[in-house]
């Protein structure tokens, strides 16, 4: 990234800017040809009280002193980034989502197809690269306007969404993010317990966890940046060795269970569930490179993005693939994973005895890295609920999000397995019809006349988003009707196999798809905006 003095004066706002007016200075309008767009201002206010407002103003201050990034939801505007690009900026795109993704919390993912969707190894592989794979397209394109657009995704939604449904997907958005915790805490809860049996418990190992990551989110995006730039060096390392040690167990050769049917719908449900794995980063994917010049190569960005993601993901699932194959012909792997995921991966190790044990403290902690994305961008995604909450510092939020997500965890860590393939899925749904609303916004409506990044919270300028929700909903209804879960199969879902197919994301996506165009246009005929 920039020079680390250059990151600190972009990652935090100066005392002068937060605590004293400024003169009035010349704006230059993004669309010189519409000066309606009031100029943004650095100058919060306080609607909260004065007593309380400002309080937490002196909090916010007392954040900078210690060099914790202050700013929220605010735009961050071209003469606020960074000022030049080196190859290690670039290189940090790919770094990151590999750092991100390259975690415990696939290779347990992994393991559902196999020991969930009685997938063969060869079955499971090729669905779950594939699956991945276009959930990850998604990500990267939407990862492209962090450098374009200086806001944040959940922000960036409202010029499709409008201010009010928006904030129905910030509060999806919020509940994904602390649903990813959650996992990640339980799956370090369980190695780490896993390790020392009988000397910590998987409780103990959950409050590690949501510490260490508490701590590296609320210091801001510098620290991110810097902490997931080398994070991936060790987790590499060990997911090798995990690969080296364990690949001897892994079936290679018994194949998918059930008649036709049910294979090609247990085939489908595990697909689906590895795009939703990587459709769901969609959502805060620009939230890590607002700070980057306007000038960035967007092709660039989204290929670095793309390549991380796909690689980071291939590799840590098709590892809990093997592991899980090897569960009906090893009673050692059998009984680990009774015991938890986590565990499994522990056993995994096993031949390595000592050393064994010390890679899986450091596959455990590097669930830390995973679990610091979502709780960097939740703190700011509170704030986009409403202007009251946007007064609420990002650290106060953060916190939040780590106390809801640990609690959880604790209340939820013997059903690991359930969480996984109920909540995956239908996070996934939602997700696939906002990207529909999105995508076509920006191709068929903004395609020539763009964005005016100044309006971002102004609801006057901002479309009313009746068509968007409407078209929302749709594509909710088309996703019940399709999904295959535990708990519900939709009626179109039940004509597939004995279990089922998971269709949600692709009907979802396509109801959205058909109906938005044409409500967006009696939008904008009968609204103007």
């Amino acid at each position: 990234m920039a020079p680390e003095n250059e990151f600190a004066t972009i990652a935090v706002r100066t005392e002068k800017d937060e605590s004293q007016p400024q003169p009035d200075q010349h704006v230059v309008y993004e669309n010189k040809n519409d000066a309606t767009y009031p100029p943004e201002t650095k100058n919060r206010r306080n609607p909260i009280g004065s007593r309380v407002g400002s309080l937490l103003r002196a909090f916010e201050q007392q954040l900078i002193e210690y060099n914790l990034e202050a700013r929220g939801i605010e735009r961050v505007a071209a003469d606020e980034r960074m000022k030049r690009l080196s190859w290690v900026s670039y290189l940090q795109a790919f770094l990151l989502w590999v750092s991100i993704n390259l975690a415990a919390n696939n290779i347990t993912l992994g393991m559902l197809g196999p020991a969930v969707y009685s997938l063969s190894f060869k079955d499971a592989s090729i669905c779950a690269v594939f699956g991945c794979f276009i959930g990850s397209l998604v990500a990267s394109w939407m990862a492209t306007w962090g450098p374009v657009s200086g806001i944040r995704t959940m922000a960036f939604g409202r010029y499709s969404m409008g201010w009010w449904p928006s904030k129905i997907i910030v509060l999806l958005n919020l509940i994904q993010m602390i649903g990813y915790c959650l996992i990640d805490c339980v799956v370090g809860g369980q190695i780490l317990s896993a390790v020392s049996p009988g000397g910590m418990s998987v409780a103990v190992g959950i409050v590690i966890i949501a510490v260490i990551s508490w701590v590296v989110a609320t210091f801001g995006i510098q620290v991110f940046h810097y902490y997931e730039r080398f994070a991936f060096v060790p987790q590499l390392i060990v997911v090798c060795i995990l690969f080296g040690v364990s690949s001897t167990k892994f079936d290679l050769q018994t194949v998918s269970l059930g008649d036709p049917r049910t294979v090609a719908g247990n085939r489908l449900s595990f697909f689906s569930i590895c795009l939703s794995a990587a459709i769901t980063y969609a959502p805060l994917a620009a939230d890590f490179f607002v700070y980057y010049p306007e000038h960035t190569s967007r092709l660039t960005i989204f290929s670095l993005t793309l390549l991380g993601l796909v690689l980071s993901f291939t590799m840590a699932i098709i590892c809990g693939i093997g592991l899980a194959s090897g569960i009906s012909a090893y009673p050692e792997y059998a009984a680990a994973y009774a015991v938890g995921q986590g565990a499994l991966i522990v056993e995994g190790f096993g031949p390595l005895h000592g050393f064994g044990k010390f890679c899986s403290v450091i596959v455990a902690l590097g669930l830390i890295a995973n679990t610091v994305a979502p709780t960097y961008s939740s703190g700011v995604d509170f704030q986009i609920l409403g202007r009251y909450a946007e007064k609420v510092p990002r650290v106060i939020w953060n916190t939040v999000g780590v106390i809801i997500f640990t609690v959880c965890a604790l209340v939820g860590r013997s059903h690991l397995s359930e969480i996984f393939t109920n909540f995956l899925a239908l996070m996934g749904y939602w997700v696939a019809i906002w990207f529909a609303i999105i995508i076509e916004e920006f191709g068929i409506f903004r395609w020539r006349s763009g964005y005016n990044w100044t309006a971002w919270r102004d609801p006057s300028k901002l479309p009313i988003g009746i068509a968007a929700f409407i078209a929302f909903v749709i594509g909710w209804v088309g996703a019940i009707m399709c999904m295959a879960q535990v708990w519900y199969i939709g009626p179109f879902a039940k004509m597939v196999g004995a279990y089922g197919a998971d269709m949600g994301n692709y009907v979802g996506f396509s109801w959205a798809a058909v109906f938005y165009p044409p409500l967006r246009y009696l939008e904008l005929r009968f609204v103007g905006r």
